[in-house]
């Protein structure tokens, strides 16, 4: 197992280089030049050069992607072109309302997401099993904005429960207050996300239910519900971990869209006014902070996977 994590580490610094030198490029290939953001209708050559210079857009693409490697080496993530503020402690402040967003709607989705999975097949042949089964099919189907402009008109127009939108400018100095201003984006994450994930929960109860070793053991006189729980749990646990990996990474970028929606200080107002603005350290620091937390949730995935499943640990070490 020690090997492993020295590899799969290995692999995750290789990933991740990988993905800022795409980043770093793809950026510099769109149209413009970054000192666009510093110059305003008319600008004169000499003011096009010093603006260039300002923002080192007049040096070779190498030496600026290397300029910027080192800063990041440093942790530094360079300053805005508009605000001259850093960048760093500018996503950080963001992030205090992104990754609650995003854990709070993925802690939600998978409390709906289990039970509807498994009674969905578990009950395959009855009315209800087929309902919930449609609807995983339809929550995957809807877009999540529409979700949100949905409730929205329910809960915070007609019925007037929860704010339409917004967060409070003191933070989580008051945590009922945040909370509530989160609810409505929670829950619209959720609902879109437990029909997902309710699918491959599904997919894997069914396997388990048709699996020899749980009909043997229920031919040795246990349970069903003993028979899921002492064999059952574990194999249908391993198939479902990778996949909520992946969930859990697009449920950060879901919040990332829905903070839009509800006008939420996040990330994803951050990296829309970057854009709207050609702020590209602001651009490249919200790109690479969120492929940096996607990668870390993908390898503690695959950790999870293989603490959970005793044949890839054996694997693993048949290998080494």
């Amino acid at each position: 197992m020690a090997l492993y994590l020295v590899r799969r580490t290995a692999f995750l610094v290789v990933s991740l280089l990988l993905a800022m030198v795409v980043l770093f490029f793809l950026l510099r290939v769109l149209p413009g030049d970054p000192s666009n953001a510093l110059l305003s209708v008319g600008a004169t050559k000499e003011q096009i050069a010093a603006a260039q210079r300002q923002v080192g857009s007049d040096q070779p693409l190498l030496q600026q992607f290397f300029s910027w490697l080192g800063s990041l080496l440093s942790l530094n993530l360079g300053e805005s072109f508009i605000s001259s503020l850093p960048v760093g402690p500018e996503i950080a402040a963001r992030l205090s309302v992104t990754i609650p967003l995003t854990l709070l709607s993925f802690v939600l989705a998978l409390v709906l997401a289990l039970p509807i999975g498994f009674v969905a097949a578990w009950k395959a042949d009855r009315w209800y099993g087929i309902l919930l089964s449609a609807f995983s099919q339809l929550g995957i189907a809807v877009p999540v904005f529409w979700v949100g402009i949905l409730l929205v008109d329910v809960f915070a127009i007609t019925l007037g429960w929860f704010p339409s939108g917004g967060f409070p400018r003191d933070d989580w100095s008051d945590p009922a207050e945040a909370l509530t201003s989160l609810a409505l984006p929670v829950v619209t994450i959720a609902l879109v996300m437990s029909a997902s994930i309710s699918r491959y929960v599904r997919s894997a109860t069914l396997d388990v239910i048709g699996s020899d070793y749980l009909r043997n053991a229920r031919a040795l006189g246990s349970g069903f519900a003993g028979a899921m729980w002492r064999h059952g749990l574990r194999n249908g646990a391993v198939p479902v971990i990778s996949v909520l990996g992946i969930e859990l990474a697009t449920t950060f970028l879901g919040a990332v869209v829905v903070e839009s929606v509800f006008t939420l200080p996040g990330l994803g107002s951050m990296l829309l006014k970057a854009i709207e603005q050609h702020d590209y350290p602001n651009i490249q620091g919200i790109l690479f902070v969120s492929t940096l937390l996607v990668l870390i949730v993908g390898f503690l995935a695959d950790v999870a996977q293989r603490l959970v499943d005793p044949r890839l640990r054996r694997s693993i070490s048949g290998n080494a």
